[in-house]
């Protein structure tokens, strides 16, 4: 379906390259069907066809003329200049997926100013791996092909989940930010474990082997979240130990407050944008 399709990223930032390394490693299309573009850091552009072998370029309208799928990848902020720029050079043909947080269907087609298919999505950086959690919506002109379309896209850098828009900025909180959060956590068990006495190397394996374990028990259990934590506590023991100190912290509200920040600012950005247009 997209085998045969060249797909331009107008943007060429950790999302792009973590979409692109999917897209190279599973094969799904050939790294020279792959357009990078952005206007200023020509040396991540240098880097990025050194590492993947597609094309790049700063010509963002060239690029667009020649696409078959425009991936819209840049911040949120620039998507009224990115498209007024390119915007001649677009057609009712192209397929558009946008991976930028807050920005509805609705407002790309507006600037696009004809019919053409719009699809949102909101990807994490796991796609490097083939790992994201991808969600996809469909905007009023794309049609059911366009969204196979872009699942099949999706599908080779991760799970791939049809919702309503509605919920996307939902699941830019939870799924789209998540990694960080992780990451976040990590950052301190990897300080507690040097402070314990664990080199990099030994606390980068328990701690990488123990996300991993976690994961693959969460996908393969019917039991809850409190269910398997207070499974691997013993009255006492050492893991009460250690919750009992997360409680004590608020750490359950704390990640929540995160997660309901991260929802509004997603919508912030689009309303944001939307006056600034208006």
């Amino acid at each position: 379906m997209i085998a045969n399709k060249i797909i331009t990223f107008l943007g060429a930032g950790s999302m792009a390259e973590a979409i692109i390394a999917g897209l190279v490693s599973h094969n799904i299309v050939k790294p020279s069907q792959i357009i990078a573009t952005n206007l200023a850091d020509k040396q991540k552009l240098e880097e990025l066809q050194q590492r993947y072998g597609i094309q790049t370029t700063s010509n963002r309208k060239e690029a667009v003329e020649k696409a078959d799928i425009v991936i819209l990848a840049m911040k949120p902020k620039s998507v009224n200049d990115a498209i007024s720029e390119v915007r001649e050079r677009t057609s009712v043909n192209q397929l558009f997926i946008s991976v930028l947080a807050g920005i509805t269907t609705a407002y790309i087609e507006d600037l696009l100013g004809h019919q053409a298919p719009v699809i949102r999505t909101m990807p994490n950086t796991s796609a490097k791996v083939g790992a994201s959690a991808t969600a996809i919506c469909r905007g009023e002109h794309a049609s059911d092909i366009h969204v196979e379309e872009a699942a099949t896209l999706f599908a080779a850098v991760g799970t791939v989940s049809i919702v309503h828009e509605d919920k996307i900025d939902a699941v830019t909180g939870i799924a789209g930010s998540g990694p960080a959060y992780f990451y976040f956590l990590v950052e301190a068990m990897e300080k507690a474990a040097a402070e314990a006495g664990l080199t990099k190397e030994e606390a980068s394996a328990f701690i990488t082997q123990t996300i991993v374990g976690v994961g693959k028990r969460l996908q393969t259990t019917t039991k809850t979240s409190r269910e398997l934590y207070e499974e691997v506590m013993s009255p006492n023991g050492t893991t009460e130990a250690g919750i009992n100190v997360l409680r004590e912290h608020h750490t359950q509200e704390a990640v929540q407050e995160a997660i309901t920040k991260a929802i509004a600012r997603a919508k912030e950005l689009g309303a944001i944008l939307t006056e600034t247009k208006s």
